[in-house]
């Protein structure tokens, strides 16, 4: 067809620029709604998009998160959120939004009849768990099963995981499209999975769009090294504490075999940084027959 395939000239599905303009789209946002919570289209009159500039969190969280708020005819919250890559905690951090977002309209001297339902759905670009099955919903459920409340609901779709044959699977397909070939070659019967087809083609036909994500690409892989910089630098200067560590031991092993080491000198051996002068002190700790012996010998060498 003579058009870009590859993932640097691509708008990919899952990206953040794509999704954010994704969720804008009434019938895309109305249909994925309706196949996630299982509501029929006639259910929801209304979805409207709390924060339609979709603002992140915080600083940390630029390249891993981005959420939508939706507010349903009932008056029920949605947070959905696509997570790209895996953080620590994320199920603690998840529930801990979705507690604020159940009290943050009740205002001091409101009754408790004004906190509405909840529900996150998080769409993971990783797996969660071992578990089989990409769609899984938690509520407040007792040990039998018995609901307690309706007023919590979470969604976790995980994206690379096995196809299991329920209406979510053409979603899943369309988020995991890596290149206009795919993108042209995906059919479904689901009216709302074929307009956000339309809606990504559309957003790949337009420079501006695309310049920008490049743009997000290019600075995401920068943050990325920086990350991997950091992590390198730190699990060295980590590797030398203990080269240090054990170094240092060695000696106080060696030397505890004369008695109960001496305040002074395990002061001394534990302040030394220089590993060139700690294997000396082995030697020295190795061959030495009193404290004194060792005093005199690092003493001469400092």
């Amino acid at each position: 067809m003579g058009r870009k395939t590859t993932m640097g000239g691509f708008l990919p599905p899952k990206s953040d620029v794509a999704f954010k303009e994704l969720m804008r789209n009434e019938v895309v946002r109305r249909r994925f709604i309706s196949d996630v919570l299982n509501i029929p289209l006639k259910q929801i009159k209304t979805v409207r998009l709390e924060n339609p500039f979709l603002s992140r969190r915080s600083r940390a969280e630029k390249q891993c998160i981005l959420d939508v708020r939706i507010q349903l005819n009932d008056d029920s919250r949605i947070n959905v959120e696509l997570q790209i890559r895996r953080l620590a905690y994320w199920d603690k951090r998840s529930l801990f939004y979705l507690a604020k977002m159940y009290i943050e309209d009740l205002f001091i001297g409101q009754k408790y009849d004004r906190l509405k339902k909840c529900i996150v759905i998080s769409l993971l670009d990783f797996d969660g768990d071992d578990h089989p099955g990409y769609h899984k919903v938690y509520q407040l459920r007792d040990q039998k099963g018995r609901l307690y409340s309706d007023q919590f609901e979470i969604h976790i779709i995980e994206l690379n995981k096995k196809l299991t044959g329920d209406i979510l699977d053409d979603w899943i397909r369309f988020f995991q499209v890596k290149n206009l070939e795919e993108l042209d070659k995906l059919q479904s019967g689901n009216a709302g999975v074929m307009e956000a087809v339309e809606e990504v083609k559309r957003m790949n036909l337009i420079r501006s769009i695309r310049l920008w994500y490049e743009a997000r690409q290019m600075y995401q892989r920068d943050q990325w090294a920086i990350e991997d910089a950091i992590k390198e630098d730190s699990w060295n200067e980590g590797h030398a504490e203990g080269d240090l560590f054990r170094s240092k031991q060695s000696i106080l092993d060696l030397l505890q075999e004369l008695g109960d080491v001496p305040a002074d000198v395990r002061r001394c051996i534990d302040s030394e940084r220089d590993t060139e002068t700690l294997r000396k002190w082995h030697k020295f700790a190795a061959h030495v027959e009193s404290f004194e012996d060792f005093r005199e010998k690092i003493t001469r060498d400092i």
